[in-house]
Formats: structure tokens, C-alpha cells, sequence
């Protein structure tokens, strides 16, 4: 694990290094080499980590604590600097091992650029794979400022390594008119009032979330990249969490951490208690 993951820093809370006997293997990637914003996603994991400790292990609304969950904080994903493919790679590699472990991939960024090299190597492990975004922003662009695997291109990259083709888009608002006109012709875009709806049918099948937190309103998450006012509270998030104790969840990631654009500290709160929930979540599928 030595070559493939730093572990310097904070750990979060209740997890441990060691991976053995472990459900759920936690990974950060602290990247923003694509950023075409607001810059400082790459102190996102780090950050989630630290705030981590100020919240309780126990979660009231899945009636779960992290306690009784025997789960790894691996560290770092060891990438290089520059451009993002050979990131996305490592990412690859990183998650390939967490699987090759027995563990279960959460990966906090960073940006959404990483998530094509998790779902890869998920989607290698479970065919079947359907991805389930969370995002202020549809992210099908082909490719972005020249960049081919840019975060405003994440989902175009990971539909390319999904087998299924299954691609949920849960209460999207912003993008582009072709973004959009194929949102609505895929029938991929979902809205909150759907969302049950549409996850249901897919109980029993492995998924894989992804969480841009820029897809939370600006009034609770100011602190991501690119924020988009119209979005969503902690109550939304929690239906879902809600629909998601009856499916499957094989693999999850918490990107769009920017901390340092929230002096106040409440976006790393909401970011670690998003982590929480996922961990749960992981651990009782």
C-alpha cells in the first residue's frame, strides 16, 4: 500500500490504518489540476478529515455508528503533478487495490475529474455497475479549456468505463442547451421529486454515487469551485440516504471540497457528514 498511498496527515475519525477485517477502504486524491474557477479542491480530503472529529460517530437517521464499523482511512492517493490523465490512472490503481483488499471504495477529492478511474475499476469488479450523480452541473462535455478528462467532462469519461450505460443525473441545474437536450432525450435526469421513483427499480443491482457538493445551495456549501445557487439541503440528501439503505452501494466519492473559500468551516462539516453517511451505507450493504 506503501507506493500507492501517503499517510501523513489527519485521519478520520473512528477509522484505522490498518486494512484487515476491514469493510470499507476511505482514500483521498487532493487534485485540482483542471479547476476553471475557484481553485482548492486539493485541500478537500484533508480537510474533511480534520473537521471530522467534531461530529459523532452515530448517525440518529440510519440508527448506525462508525464505532461498530470496521473501516480504513488508507491515506493519500501518491499522484503526480500536471495534467489529469496520469491522476485518473492512479486513481485507477488506487481503487483496484482497495477492491483487491475486500474493501469497499470511498474516495473523497479533489475534483470530479478523479471519479472516471474509480468507476472504472469498480465497473470492472461489477459489470452491472449504475453510476448516481449528485451535481449542480450535468459535466458531459466532450472536453473543456483542451482538456479531454477535465471535471466539467467527468460524466462523459466515466460513461465511456461503465458497461451498462446506466447513468442516473439527480436534480441537475446547470450545463449547456446540448447538455441538456441530451439529458432530457437520455431520460437519465432525474428530479428530487423523482428520485425514489427512479432509484427503486434498481434495488438489488450495484451502484456507485457520486457526490459533487456543489450540487448542496451556496447558503450551506460555499465553500466548492463552482458554486450554483438553486440547489439543495441537508433534507434532500437525507431522502436519498433513505432510498439508498435498501440498494447495494458497491463504491462512492465526495469531491468539490474547496475549504479555504469558507472561513467559517460549515462546507468541511457538511462534506465529513456526507462521508459519515456513506460510510454507513457502505458498511451495511
Amino acid at each position: 500500500m506503501s507506493e500507492l498511498f501517503d499517510t501523513d496527515g489527519a485521519i478520520y475519525m473512528a477509522s484505522r490504518r490498518d486494512a484487515v477485517g476491514c469493510r470499507v477502504g476511505l482514500f483521498g486524491v487532493p487534485y485540482d489540476g483542471t479547476t476553471s474557477f475557484r481553485p482548492g479542491t486539493r485541500f478537500g480530503p484533508a480537510a474533511i478529515r480534520e473537521v471530522s472529529s467534531g461530529l459523532e460517530s452515530y448517525c440518529p437517521q440510519l440508527d448506525l455508528d462508525l464505532e461498530d464499523l470496521a473501516f480504513a482511512d488508507l491515506g493519500a492517493v501518491a499522484i503526480p503533478f500536471g495534467a489529469p490523465e496520469p491522476v485518473v490512472a492512479a486513481v485507477k490503481a488506487a481503487t483496484q487495490q482497495v477492491l483487491a483488499l475486500g474493501l469497499k471504495p470511498l474516495m473523497l477529492g479533489g475534483e470530479h475529474s478523479i471519479s472516471s478511474g474509480a468507476v472504472a475499476a469498480v465497473a470492472s469488479q461489477h459489470p452491472e455497475l449504475v453510476l448516481v450523480q449528485l451535481d449542480a452541473h450535468a459535466d458531459l462535455r466532450h472536453a473543456w479549456l483542451g482538456a479531454h478528462h477535465s471535471h466539467a467532462c467527468a460524466m462523459r469519461r466515466c460513461l465511456e468505463v461503465l458497461p451498462s450505460g446506466q447513468l442516473l443525473q439527480i436534480a441537475i441545474r446547470s450545463g449547456t442547451r446540448d447538455e441538456f437536450s441530451e439529458l432530457r432525450q437520455s431520460g437519465r435526469l432525474v428530479s428530487i421529486e423523482q428520485m425514489a421513483a427512479a432509484l427503486s427499480p434498481l434495488r438489488g443491482k450495484p451502484l456507485y454515487l457520486t457526490v459533487d457538493l456543489d450540487w448542496f445551495d451556496p447558503a450551506v456549501m460555499p465553500g466548492t469551485g463552482t458554486p450554483e445557487p438553486g440547489g439543495y439541503l441537508w433534507s434532500h440528501f437525507a431522502q436519498l440516504v433513505d432510498e439508498l439503505r435498501h440498494h447495494q452501494l458497491v463504491g462512492a466519492d465526495v469531491v468539490e471540497l474547496a475549504p479555504m473559500l469558507d472561513p467559517s468551516g460549515v462546507s468541511s462539516v457538511l462534506a465529513a457528514k456526507v462521508t459519515r453517511s456513506l460510510l454507513l451505507l457502505l458498511g451495511a450493504a
